[in-house]
Order: C-alpha cells, then sequence, then structure tokens
C-alpha cells in the first residue's frame, strides 16, 4: 500500500539538502519579488526564463544576445537590460521572448531545486493553480522558501502557510513537519490583515529604503493568474493550470 503523501517546509535554502528527497515535487517561494516577477513574465507572453545562480553566468549570456534579468540587493545589474519588480516584465518587452534570470535568492533555490522530481514557482498571485499543480502529482511536496541569503523569511513563510492550509484540505496528504506548522500558525495570524502583517517584514523595509517598496501590494494578491512556471530541462515554461 503507497504512503500518503507529505508535505514539508524548507525554511531556508541554508537547510534544503537535509530533506533528501529527489522524488519530491517542489514549489519554490520568493515573494519578493523573484517568483512574483517570474509568473508576471509568463502572464505577459514570456517564452521561457533561464534561470542563473551566479553573476558571471548571467554576463556571459548577455554577452550571447540574450535579454538578461538580474538584480543583486535589489539593485539592477550593470549588464542586465532591467531587474526583477514584476513591474519590469511587460508585454512590450518580454513577449515571445527567452529571458535569462538571476536574482539575490529565487534563482539559486531553483537552481538547487532542479535535483527533484519536479519543481515549480510559487507566489500569492497564482497561489491556487501551483496548489492543485501540486496536489496532482500525489507525492511528497516541499515547499522552498527562498528566504533572505541562506537566512529566514517572514514573507516567504507566510505564503508558505497559505499554501499548506490549501494542500491539507486535500485528504491525501498529511503532514509530520514542524516548520509546516509555524507556517500554518504565522499564516493565521497575517491573513486577517496580510498587508499590515507584511510591514514588519525585514524585506519590505529594505525594498522601501531602496524605493523598490511599489510593487508589494502586487506581490501579495491571492490568485491573479492561473499560470504555473515549470522548470523543464532548465529552463522555466508557463503552464496553464
Amino acid at each position: 500500500m503507497k504512503d500518503i503523501p507529505h508535505l514539508e517546509v524548507c525554511f531556508t535554502p541554508a537547510t534544503f539538502d537535509s530533506f533528501g528527497k529527489p522524488g519530491a515535487v517542489v514549489a519554490v517561494i520568493d515573494v519578493l519579488r523573484a517568483s512574483s516577477a517570474i509568473c508576471a513574465a509568463f502572464m505577459n507572453g514570456a517564452k521561457e526564463l533561464i534561470p542563473v545562480g551566479e553573476i558571471e553566468e548571467a554576463r556571459e549570456y548577455k554577452k550571447q544576445g540574450y535579454l538578461v534579468a538580474a538584480e543583486r540587493d535589489g539593485f539592477v545589474l550593470d549588464f542586465a537590460d532591467f531587474g526583477n519588480s514584476p513591474f519590469n516584465f511587460t508585454p512590450e518587452r518580454v513577449k515571445g521572448k527567452t529571458i535569462v534570470y538571476s536574482t539575490t535568492n529565487g534563482t539559486q533555490a531553483i537552481r538547487m531545486a532542479g535535483k527533484c522530481h519536479a519543481v515549480t514557482v510559487a507566489a500569492y498571485i497564482n497561489l491556487s493553480a501551483v496548489c492543485e499543480y501540486l496536489v496532482s502529482f500525489n507525492r511528497d511536496i516541499i515547499l522552498f522558501c527562498a528566504g533572505w541569503k541562506n537566512r529566514f523569511s517572514l514573507e516567504d513563510t507566510l505564503l508558505a502557510g497559505a499554501m499548506a492550509e490549501k494542500i491539507l484540505e486535500n485528504p491525501g496528504f498529511v503532514t509530520n513537519c514542524d516548520s509546516t506548522m509555524a507556517s500554518l500558525d504565522l499564516w493565521s495570524l497575517a491573513k486577517p490583515n496580510l498587508m499590515g502583517y507584511i510591514q514588519k517584514t525585514a524585506q519590505k523595509s529594505r525594498l522601501q529604503k531602496n524605493g523598490l517598496d511599489d510593487c508589494i501590494e502586487y506581490c501579495h494578491t491571492i490568485d491573479i493568474t492561473t499560470i504555473v512556471p515549470v522548470l523543464s530541462d532548465g529552463k522555466l515554461i508557463g503552464k496553464i493550470k
């Protein structure tokens, strides 16, 4: 008899290898701003995104003529065409294009997760669709928070809690994971006034300090799209769930 699939939450990339589940389905979460921007890119017609971890790799793609979106600590890199605000990925810029994408946290997490059975990208803006996609595999699920430079991120953990709540509504999934329970508890606190709760996050303060906080409300808007970004042969493609 097949075991019931388990749901787990990984708080940071620093602990991801300890999960040791190559057969799991993974959703990478980087609410502010990578996962939101990736979804926005596909909403606006991008053909595919190539997630890149290292700056030099992104620079080499640029030399080859690729369109490059790249940032570190929120700031656009000097060789890049634009950064990682979801508002940068307009139809005029991205429709029909292949985009090389490199960020401080999110793209490294996507690359790390690539060894697992399947990898998707989760945001509030595709919350219901991405949960349906994960459940459809009937496999163990890991909600992988990109965090901030290997540290805990409150905004990513809150989305993990929102996703856990939705996934565990399905009786075919269970959890025995403290980080999942903590995520659920934090989500229960934030849910009644999500935008108010987000004001206490460190990343909100970082973005505000640098004048990059114009997309925070957008990044916390639920179910704008049914597009699910999926990793295939090292590239992200957008699937409509």
